[in-house]
């Protein structure tokens, strides 16, 4: 394009342009030649920054932390058609499940030779499906704008979700002319309707028990603080649903910190007992409830908002069920509640709450095993609170120790906790963190994991080291696929078939890749480690050898017919 005047273009050009006109700022991706003339386009766009990773999947994981990160696109380019795109589906998996705006694109086969059982040929469409919000296969060079428009308007609109776009050699090779490569969005931005407000407010006034739960919703939406403020004019106490530990602040003093299964215990007690659950930006879903009332009170009215009407009462009857923006909806309610003055009949829940909480917090501090000469997990994770910055981000694995670590750490600010969520992914920290890193670039970034899933992920600290995405891994060292064996152990008497992993010294292998590398194996050397990482301007990989034997079975109702 010159001069205004709309020239003709390759696709692999048009599809650049459509990226930058969405300010995509970092593409991942691993090259190939099914889409030569897209990385040809990248070379010369000096806007975008281009990472080239070792793994398509692992790229995706790169590429979705990312965008939950940054709340914007995290753009993953698979270049080869077939085992490239395959490599691919795990993480968009992931995606789908955290409700993450991925974008991956990859290359496909000519369209001539497609439904020929041609050279690495997938039906790549129905593959992407069903673990997409929508698959694009462009069937034409002039439909590239158009088509990767409205897919990546797509991913960041209502429910946030991935959005998959296959591309044919012969589409990308293609040359046409194009007006536009961006197209806004108009949002209907409706009201919450009064009736329903009055009703909640109603609600709120006979209510000795309500909590307000925050989900992701909350978090993507940045609407923490009117959150907060809603907490403050009503006097309820804040939990968080499952993963999302950091949608508000750990030192509010009525926020409880994550519900469910997963999270602690006074969260846990304030939903299980609650008269009025006011659910904001979460379904209810999975990780915090397991869909059973053992996690959520039977007998409270549930006021449910989310965007997604799907979720509105798909796990638990609701009282009230609102289809909406959270932040519409949080702007109603305050506005509703202004020149409100309400009784004081939830005291004192809210007192015991702030005093349970208290105890809690200094009991977690007080029970730490920080004297084991085995590394203990508790022990870990104090020294890691204690030291770790305030402005820390923080990616956790899958796994028996990650899930030990769910509830022990503080977090500040919104967008700092990072989890596979309900896809329970081994080999998600690692790379992740790396996204985290380029979307909050001043933030210190831990990635906790077990040596399983470092394993599986660890030749990203080559693009780590190449690129100066410079985070600290600590691997949670105790030789094993721990969850995995403590079901074995307490189901199946310990008859122990592929539980154990012989894994190479990880702490001498970051230091060949060109990282820093620390080999912990006493509690009292683990602070230092994590002081010099730090400071060292690398990539930091932290082998901590932990009691292989602090195991717990998560999920007990699994195996049900085993304990009879």
């Amino acid at each position: 394009m010159n001069n205004g005047i709309n020239l003709p273009i390759s696709g692999g050009k048009a599809v650049v342009e459509c990226l930058k006109a969405h300010n995509v700022k970092y593409v991942f991706g691993l090259i190939g030649s099914a889409t030569m003339e897209l990385f040809d386009a990248l070379y010369d766009e000096k806007s975008i920054t281009f990472i080239d990773v070792r793994d398509e999947r692992t790229g995706t994981h790169i590429a979705d932390a990312f965008a939950r990160a940054s709340g914007s696109h995290g753009v993953i380019i698979a270049g080869q058609n077939g085992p490239g795109a395959t490599n691919l589906v795990t993480g968009v998996a992931q995606a789908k499940a955290a409700f993450s705006p991925l974008v991956s694109i990859a290359g496909a086969i000519a369209t001539e030779h497609q439904g020929k059982d041609a050279f690495q040929e997938v039906d790549q469409q129905k593959l992407f499906e069903p673990i997409t919000k929508k698959t694009f296969s462009i069937k034409d060079t002039a439909s590239i704008a158009e088509e990767l428009n409205t897919a990546l308007n797509l991913s960041t609109h209502g429910k946030w979700g991935p959005v998959h776009i296959n591309l044919p050699r012969d589409v990308l090779a293609g040359s046409e002319s194009f007006n536009s490569f961006k197209t806004e969005i108009n949002i209907d931005n409706k009201k919450v309707n009064e009736n329903d407000l009055k009703k909640i407010i109603s609600l709120i006034e006979h209510s000795s028990k309500p909590v307000i739960i925050c989900g992701a919703g909350v978090k993507n939406s940045k609407t923490h603080n009117e959150a907060i403020l809603l907490s403050k004019k009503l006097n309820v106490p804040i939990v968080s649903s499952a993963g999302h530990g950091d949608v508000i602040s750990s030192e509010y003093e009525l926020y409880g910190g994550q519900m469910g299964p997963r999270g602690n215990k006074i969260a846990s007690s304030l939903v299980k007992n609650a008269d009025l659950i006011l659910a904001i930006g979460t379904r209810l879903g999975f990780n915090s409830t397991f869909y059973s009332y053992d996690n959520i009170s039977e007998t409270a009215k549930i006021v449910q908002v989310d965007i997604d009407p799907i979720a509105i009462g798909r796990y638990f009857p609701v009282e009230v069920g609102i289809q909406n923006d959270v932040k519409i909806f949080l702007d109603n309610l305050i506005a509703e509640t202004k020149n409100k003055v309400f009784n004081n009949s939830n005291e004192d829940w809210v007192q015991n709450f702030v005093k349970e909480k208290s105890s809690y917090y200094k009991k977690r501090d007080e029970n730490a095993d920080v004297n084991s000469k085995i590394i203990q997990p508790s022990g870990l994770f104090k020294e890691l609170r204690d030291i770790m910055p305030k402005n820390s981000s923080i990616t956790l694995d899958a796994g028996t120790l990650c899930l030990q670590a769910t509830d022990e750490f503080n977090f500040f600010e919104p967008k700092s906790l990072f989890t596979p969520l309900d896809f329970g992914l081994v080999g998600f920290s690692f790379a992740a963190g790396l996204g985290v890193k380029l979307a909050k670039p001043n933030s210190t970034v831990f990635s906790l994991m077990g040596d399983g899933g470092f394993g599986m992920t660890v030749s990203e600290l080559s693009t780590a080291v190449h690129h100066n995405i410079n985070t600290i891994t600590i691997v949670m060292n105790n030789k094993s696929w721990g969850a995995e064996k403590a079901y074995q152990r307490d189901f199946y008497d310990e008859r122990y078939i592929g539980a154990d992993i012989n894994s190479p010294p990880f702490h001498e292998l970051a230091e060949i890749y060109g990282a820093k590398g620390y080999y912990v194996t006493e509690l009292k050397n683990f602070k230092k480690a994590v002081s010099d990482a730090l400071v060292c301007n690398k990539p930091a990989i932290i082998n901590v050898e932990v009691d292989p034997r602090a195991l717990y079975s998560f999920r007990k109702d699994s195996f049900k017919h085993r304990t009879k």
